[in-house]
């Protein structure tokens, strides 16, 4: 009887790794040539008297009602001259991250052919950690200055924000965008529905960048992973407890979804605990749904987050 489970086991691993294989053969034969542009190096290298020529051929770095003299000021100045030196230490060969680019949106074609191929724009933006990369439908844009290793000596950020600015989260950040625009905006705003609304962007990450960690496609450090497996049935339990699954507290958003150095119980663990805990249940969720349900990605970004959780079958680990 062993020999015989051993081998519906061993029988069931290779047909999983067989379906894998499939797939990931049928996407790299997706035809996708990523196009960069590095506005960064156009803007800096630019001539002020020339900057005219900028803005006619990059229209839309340049909002109405910004005096040239913000650009010109910007062009000139010393802090930020030592910005874009430091971005093209760190940049100075961008096709490796091309080469990310070109696997991403061939992962992103297969599951979405409709998808066009966008053009990626690198740019120094203001150090706004809210927009590190934008996905635009047709262009990417990524902030180089906000990814060149969390120990830079320009980042003057707390710990947990610093924690992502490395390069291998250029395109877990492209990914969190993209999804985002592909959800729906529903009116529910409860903690259930934004648990579930992050999970669908991480479960996007476990489709569209199948060769990273769930630390890396989370924004943790594998030990907050292992935290957030080992309590995730005490966590639960105390969502469950408390009444908060349908609550729209806003509160709940600051402590369980918004990025942020810890989650707040307000118990002896917070301190151990990562930010964002929410959000990683909420993957869970939308994991277990998945697994019960024959849904594509598309559509699986379209439904709404009381019908996942009524469907998934999700039970935490004991």
């Amino acid at each position: 009887m062993k020999i015989y489970r051993f081998a519906v086991v061993l029988c069931l691993f290779f047909l999983s790794c067989d379906q894998k294989t499939k797939v990931e053969k049928e996407v790299e034969e997706i035809p996708v040539d990523i196009k960069v542009e590095r506005f960064d190096k156009v803007f800096f290298e630019t001539k002020p008297e020339d900057l005219a020529k900028v803005k006619k051929q990059y229209p839309f770095f340049f909002p109405a009602g910004n005096d040239d003299a913000v650009w010109l000021h910007k062009m000139q100045d010393p802090i930020w001259k030592d910005v874009y030196t430091e971005v093209q230490k760190k940049y100075a060969d961008f096709e490796p991250v091309r080469e990310q680019f070109n696997s991403l949106f061939q992962h992103v074609k297969y599951y979405f052919p409709k998808t066009k191929t966008p053009k990626v724009i690198t740019v120094i933006g203001e150090m706004d950690y809210n927009a590190k990369a934008i996905y635009a439908d047709s262009l990417v844009i990524v902030a180089l200055e906000l990814y060149l290793g969390k120990e830079h000596k320009f980042y003057e950020f707390p710990n947990y924000l610093k924690a992502n600015f490395e390069e291998k989260q250029i395109m877990p950040d492209v990914v969190s965008s993209f999804a985002y625009r592909k959800i729906p905006n529903f009116p529910d705003k409860s903690l259930l529905a934004q648990m579930v609304f992050e999970g669908k962007q991480l479960y996007a990450k476990d489709l569209l960048l199948p060769d990273y960690s769930d630390a890396d496609k989370m924004g943790y450090t594998p030990e907050q992973i292992k935290w957030c497996e080992a309590n995730e049935n005490y966590m639960w339990r105390y969502f469950i407890e408390k009444e908060m699954l349908y609550s729209d507290d806003p509160k709940l958003t600051t402590r369980f979804i918004a990025p942020a150095p810890f989650s707040k119980f307000f118990l002896e663990i917070d301190n151990d605990s990562p930010g964002r805990v929410g959000a990683w249940i909420g993957w869970q969720m939308v994991r277990s749904y998945m697994k019960n349900n024959n849904v594509t990605l598309p559509d699986l970004l379209k439904t709404e987050a009381k019908e996942i959780f009524e469907k998934s079958k999700y039970k935490p680990k004991k």
